[in-house]
Protein backbone atom coordinates (compact mmCIF):
# COMPACT_ATOMS: atom_id res chain seq x y z
CA UNK A 1 0.00 0.00 0.00
CA UNK A 2 2.55 2.69 0.72
CA UNK A 3 4.24 1.56 -2.63
CA UNK A 4 0.87 2.62 -4.05
CA UNK A 5 1.00 6.04 -2.25
CA UNK A 6 4.24 6.99 -2.95
CA UNK A 7 3.74 6.51 -6.19
CA UNK A 8 0.26 8.27 -7.09
CA UNK A 9 1.52 11.27 -4.69
CA UNK A 10 5.00 11.63 -6.94
CA UNK A 11 2.93 11.13 -10.00
CA UNK A 12 0.64 13.94 -9.02
CA UNK A 13 3.34 16.46 -7.05
CA UNK A 14 5.28 16.40 -10.55
CA UNK A 15 2.00 16.70 -12.87
CA UNK A 16 0.89 19.65 -10.19
CA UNK A 17 4.38 21.15 -10.76
CA UNK A 18 4.39 20.73 -14.71
CA UNK A 19 0.52 22.81 -14.84
CA UNK A 20 2.32 25.50 -12.88
CA UNK A 21 5.33 25.79 -14.91
CA UNK A 22 3.36 25.55 -18.39
CA UNK A 23 4.58 22.03 -19.70
CA UNK A 24 3.15 21.64 -23.11
CA UNK A 25 0.22 19.11 -22.03
CA UNK A 26 1.02 16.38 -23.91
CA UNK A 27 4.12 15.63 -21.41
CA UNK A 28 2.21 16.12 -18.03
CA UNK A 29 1.92 12.07 -18.11
CA UNK A 30 5.23 12.07 -19.35
CA UNK A 31 6.50 14.30 -16.45
CA UNK A 32 4.77 12.33 -14.34
CA UNK A 33 5.58 9.14 -14.67
CA UNK A 34 9.62 10.59 -14.95
CA UNK A 35 9.03 12.05 -11.59
CA UNK A 36 7.11 9.04 -9.82
CA UNK A 37 10.17 6.64 -11.54
CA UNK A 38 12.98 9.39 -9.82
CA UNK A 39 11.15 9.35 -6.38
CA UNK A 40 10.31 5.62 -5.87
CA UNK A 41 13.84 4.84 -6.83
CA UNK A 42 15.42 6.98 -4.21
CA UNK A 43 12.42 5.96 -1.78
CA UNK A 44 13.09 2.43 -2.51
CA UNK A 45 16.81 2.28 -1.69
CA UNK A 46 16.71 4.87 1.27
CA UNK A 47 13.68 3.01 3.26
CA UNK A 48 14.01 -0.72 1.63
CA UNK A 49 18.03 -1.50 0.80
CA UNK A 50 18.61 1.32 3.70
CA UNK A 51 20.95 3.76 1.55
CA UNK A 52 22.09 7.21 2.89
CA UNK A 53 20.36 9.90 1.66
CA UNK A 54 23.00 11.10 -1.06
CA UNK A 55 23.64 7.73 -2.86
CA UNK A 56 19.63 7.56 -3.02
CA UNK A 57 19.35 10.91 -4.09
CA UNK A 58 21.87 10.27 -6.54
CA UNK A 59 20.50 7.36 -8.06
CA UNK A 60 16.71 9.37 -8.49
CA UNK A 61 18.59 12.20 -10.66
CA UNK A 62 19.81 9.57 -12.36
CA UNK A 63 16.60 7.94 -12.88
CA UNK A 64 15.27 10.76 -13.91
CA UNK A 65 17.85 12.42 -16.41
CA UNK A 66 17.63 8.78 -18.13
CA UNK A 67 13.68 8.50 -18.53
CA UNK A 68 13.91 12.44 -19.32
CA UNK A 69 16.31 11.73 -22.57
CA UNK A 70 14.10 8.84 -23.12
CA UNK A 71 10.90 10.92 -23.41
CA UNK A 72 11.89 13.76 -24.67
CA UNK A 73 13.24 11.79 -27.91
CA UNK A 74 9.88 9.69 -28.03
CA UNK A 75 8.30 13.20 -27.80
CA UNK A 76 10.69 15.21 -29.47
CA UNK A 77 10.69 18.31 -26.70
CA UNK A 78 13.58 19.37 -24.84
CA UNK A 79 14.90 17.36 -21.89
CA UNK A 80 14.40 20.20 -19.50
CA UNK A 81 10.76 19.88 -19.99
CA UNK A 82 10.78 16.60 -18.63
CA UNK A 83 13.82 17.47 -15.62
CA UNK A 84 12.56 20.56 -13.92
CA UNK A 85 8.82 19.06 -12.87
CA UNK A 86 9.93 15.68 -12.54
CA UNK A 87 12.76 17.32 -9.54
CA UNK A 88 10.28 18.54 -7.37
CA UNK A 89 9.54 14.97 -4.88
CA UNK A 90 13.40 14.81 -4.72
CA UNK A 91 13.67 18.22 -3.54
CA UNK A 92 14.68 18.87 -0.03
CA UNK A 93 12.23 21.51 1.39
CA UNK A 94 11.78 19.85 4.44
CA UNK A 95 15.04 19.87 6.05
CA UNK A 96 15.55 23.39 4.62
CA UNK A 97 12.65 24.98 6.48
CA UNK A 98 13.85 22.67 9.56
CA UNK A 99 17.19 24.10 9.28
CA UNK A 100 16.04 27.82 9.06
CA UNK A 101 13.26 27.05 12.13
CA UNK A 102 16.10 25.56 14.05
CA UNK A 103 18.21 28.80 12.96
CA UNK A 104 15.69 31.12 14.30
CA UNK A 105 14.87 29.36 17.45
CA UNK A 106 18.79 29.71 18.03
CA UNK A 107 19.46 25.74 17.79
CA UNK A 108 22.71 26.09 15.74
CA UNK A 109 23.90 22.38 15.65
CA UNK A 110 20.42 20.88 14.71
CA UNK A 111 20.55 23.85 12.31
CA UNK A 112 24.11 22.79 10.71
CA UNK A 113 23.08 19.29 10.96
CA UNK A 114 20.02 20.17 8.35
CA UNK A 115 21.95 22.76 6.42
CA UNK A 116 24.49 19.09 5.62
CA UNK A 117 21.54 17.36 4.84
CA UNK A 118 20.18 19.76 2.51
CA UNK A 119 23.95 20.23 0.97
CA UNK A 120 24.32 16.59 0.16
CA UNK A 121 21.07 16.21 -1.18
CA UNK A 122 21.32 18.95 -3.83
CA UNK A 123 25.03 18.15 -4.54
CA UNK A 124 23.71 14.35 -5.34
CA UNK A 125 20.77 15.78 -6.85
CA UNK A 126 23.28 18.04 -9.47
CA UNK A 127 25.99 14.95 -9.60
CA UNK A 128 22.74 12.20 -10.95
CA UNK A 129 22.12 15.47 -13.25
CA UNK A 130 25.57 15.85 -14.44
CA UNK A 131 26.32 11.98 -15.02
CA UNK A 132 23.63 11.73 -17.22
CA UNK A 133 24.50 14.33 -19.43
CA UNK A 134 28.14 12.06 -19.71
CA UNK A 135 26.23 9.69 -19.99
CA UNK A 136 24.24 10.43 -23.22
CA UNK A 137 27.56 12.21 -24.65
CA UNK A 138 29.29 9.02 -24.31
CA UNK A 139 26.37 7.33 -26.20
CA UNK A 140 26.20 10.09 -28.66
CA UNK A 141 29.84 9.92 -29.90
CA UNK A 142 29.86 5.53 -29.73
CA UNK A 143 26.71 5.87 -32.13
CA UNK A 144 28.83 8.64 -34.49
CA UNK A 145 31.38 6.78 -34.69
CA UNK A 146 29.64 3.97 -35.28
CA UNK A 147 27.98 5.59 -38.26
CA UNK A 148 29.10 5.52 -41.78
CA UNK A 149 30.69 8.46 -43.48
Amino acid sequence: MAFIVNFLFSMFSTIAFSVITNIPRRAFLACGLTGAAGWMTFWILHTHFHQNIGTANFLGALMIGLISILFSRKMQMPVIVFNVPSLVPLVPGGPAYMAVRYMMNQQFTESMQKVVVVLITSGAIALGFMFTNLIERALKRTRSSFQPK
